[in-house]
C-alpha cells in the first residue's frame, strides 16, 4: 500500500481550478507524486493547457481552444466557475507549467491530437530534467509519438471496449504504462498487464476504500482529484495518547 503511486487529476483539481497553475501548485505542495495534465494547441500552435476541446466549461470565453491564439487564451478567466477567489487564473501555456514542475514532479502529458504532440515534443527539449510520459485514448497518435520519438514513455488510456486490444496496442508501442479507468479493472486485466511487465494506474480514484482495493490486486498508481485527502485517509496519522 506504501508504494501507491499518486497522480494528481488535472492538478488537484478537487482543491483548485482544475488545469490551472493554482491546481499545479496545490498538487505539488500536497505532496502528489505526479500531476496529470490535458494538452491542446492555440491557433498560433502554442500548447495550451485545458481538458476540454471548448473553452465554455471551465473559461469565461467561448468557442473552440485552437480558434484563438495564446495570448486571448492566458486573458481568460478560468477560476472563477470554481470558486470567486480563483479569479484570474488563466489558460497556462505548458511551458508554464513544465517551469513549475520539471524535476519536481512526474508529469503526465494527455496529448488530444498529432499536432499537439509534436509541438509537446518540441516543448519538452527545453526541460531535459522533466519526468514525462505522454497518454492519449488515440493509439494512432501514439504510434505517430513512438516514430518521433522512439525513447518517450508512453502510456494507452483505456475508457470502453476491448481491453485486449488495448493491451496489444501497449505492446506494440512498447508503453511504459497502461491507463484503464478504474471500475473496468479486474484480475484477467491485471495478470495480462503484469505478463507484460506493464504497471496500471486507475483513474480516478477519490475513495480510499477504492484504493485500498486496487493496491491490493496489484494497481501500481491512481489518478485522484484530491491527492491530499486520498493519502490522509490512506495513511492516517497515529492519534497520540494522553497519559
Amino acid at each position: 500500500m506504501s508504494g501507491l503511486f499518486l497522480y494528481a487529476h488535472r492538478g488537484a483539481s478537487a482543491e483548485a481550478p482544475e488545469n490551472t497553475l493554482a491546481a499545479f501548485a496545490r498538487a505539488l505542495e500536497a505532496g502528489a507524486d505526479g500531476v496529470e495534465l490535458d494538452v491542446h494547441l492555440s491557433a498560433d500552435g502554442v500548447p495550451v493547457v485545458i481538458h476540454d476541446e471548448t473553452l465554455e466549461r471551465t473559461t469565461d470565453g467561448e468557442g473552440p481552444v485552437d480558434a484563438w491564439e495564446r495570448e486571448y487564451l492566458q486573458a481568460l478567466d478560468a477560476g472563477s466557475w470554481f470558486a470567486p477567489h480563483f479569479a484570474g487564473e488563466g489558460v497556462p501555456t505548458l511551458d508554464q507549467v513544465l517551469h513549475l514542475l520539471a524535476g519536481r514532479l512526474r508529469l503526465n502529458l494527455e496529448v488530444k491530437d498529432v499536432r499537439a504532440g509534436q509541438a509537446v515534443l518540441e516543448a519538452l527539449r527545453g526541460y531535459p530534467a522533466a519526468d514525462v510520459m505522454l497518454s492519449s485514448f488515440d493509439c494512432g497518435l501514439l504510434f505517430a509519438l513512438r516514430r518521433a520519438a522512439p525513447e518517450m514513455p508512453l502510456a494507452v488510456l483505456h475508457d470502453a471496449g476491448n481491453w485486449r486490444r488495448a493491451l496489444g496496442y501497449a505492446e506494440a508501442l512498447r508503453a511504459a504504462a497502461f491507463h484503464p479507468r478504474a471500475d473496468l479493472i479486474g484480475r484477467p486485466l491485471l495478470t495480462a498487464c503484469r505478463s507484460l511487465r506493464l504497471p496500471v494506474y486507475a483513474w480516478t480514484v477519490d475513495d480510499p476504500g477504492e484504493a485500498r482495493a486496487l493496491a491490493r490486486m496489484g494497481v501500481a498508481g491512481v489518478f485522484a482529484n484530491d491527492p491530499a485527502g486520498l493519502r490522509g485517509r490512506l495513511f492516517p496519522r497515529p492519534v497520540a495518547t494522553v497519559r
